[in-house]
């Protein structure tokens, strides 16, 4: 009879605290054990396979095995993200002027001092006509009466200087303490004339119409308005000489430079600006001064 060799079945135990890789015959029953040092072993990163090892029982130890690692391909690199496009910028619109626009070559100054719109706007008005002065020296002319007001309850003026004879207060003191105030039309009418004006016109309870008109014959014009063309409160002092005096805390000036069917365009020494604002905002926040304007030519 043909001697027919024993198959040899081969079990693999792995033991990964100890490092030990185990092969037996399955048959006999008695595994030979094959340690392994740590530092040889391979990451599991698959299937464990073996080839056809023909192991004999003397031979067991020394037999070889064939150990392979599963190959996982590393993932696909990640794209990199396709920029986002740029936005567009809009394109500026293009300005115009409103319907029906006169305008006149005012230049725009910014007031030198805390409180001297009045004499900055006057300036305004000179230099239109090739008159230059500085604010200084202008109000070099409008003898300011520094004194002190008498207040009253709530904060309000009880008597204090006549912005109708000069310059009340601190130029560069607060309208809001107050410390400082400001100076109405005649004083400036008088400068605006004898600077090279002479026919300068001011006054209060101008028409709207009687101011548009001046300007539309290309002649600037100084009014009295609020700053900001805020309303926040009008009163009334008395004057050392008796004249009574209607104040606000935000009193300013401005010179119009231009008007349109529906606007007036301002040149405001506040900061040295220039925009255009409706009539009836100006009509209103005007009003509270009693009309008072100054017409330079």
């Amino acid at each position: 009879m043909r001697h027919v060799e024993r198959a040899v079945i081969v079990t693999v135990l792995l033991v990964s605290a100890a490092g030990t890789l185990t092969l037996g015959n399955a048959i006999e029953g008695r595994p030979a054990p094959i340690s392994m040092a740590p530092e040889a072993m391979l990451p599991i990163t698959g299937l464990l396979t073996a080839s056809n090892h023909k192991l004999m029982r003397q031979e067991a130890a020394a037999s070889p095995a064939s150990v392979y690692v599963q190959y996982v391909p590393p993932p696909p690199p990640t794209p990199a993200p396709t920029p986002a496009p740029a936005r567009a910028k809009a394109a500026p619109m293009p300005w115009s002027q409103p319907a029906g626009w006169v305008t006149i070559p005012v230049p725009i100054y910014r007031q030198a001092m805390v409180l001297d719109c009045e004499t900055s706007a006057l300036r305004m008005g000179l230099a239109t006509f090739g008159h230059f002065y500085s604010d200084s020296g202008l109000f070099g002319y409008e003898n300011p009466d520094t004194r002190a007001p008498v207040m009253g309850p709530n904060h309000t003026v009880v008597q204090w200087g006549d912005p109708y004879a000069n310059f009340v207060g601190n130029v560069n003191g607060s309208d809001w303490t107050p410390t400082g105030y400001g100076i109405y039309y005649p004083p400036i009418v008088n400068i605006a004339r004898s600077h090279g004006l002479p026919n300068t016109t001011g006054g209060e309870g101008y028409a709207p119409s009687t101011v548009y008109a001046a300007l539309k014959a290309h002649h600037p014009v100084e009014a009295w308005v609020e700053t900001n063309w805020m309303r926040p409160w009008v009163g009334v002092w008395t004057a050392w000489d008796g004249r009574r005096v209607r104040y606000s805390y935000v009193e300013h000036a401005v010179v119009l430079s231009g008007v349109s069917d529906t606007m007036v365009r301002v040149n405001d020494p506040l900061h040295g600006t220039q925009y255009w604002i409706s009539k009836s905002t100006f009509e209103t926040v005007w009003r509270d001064f009693n009309d008072m304007a100054v017409i330079f030519q």
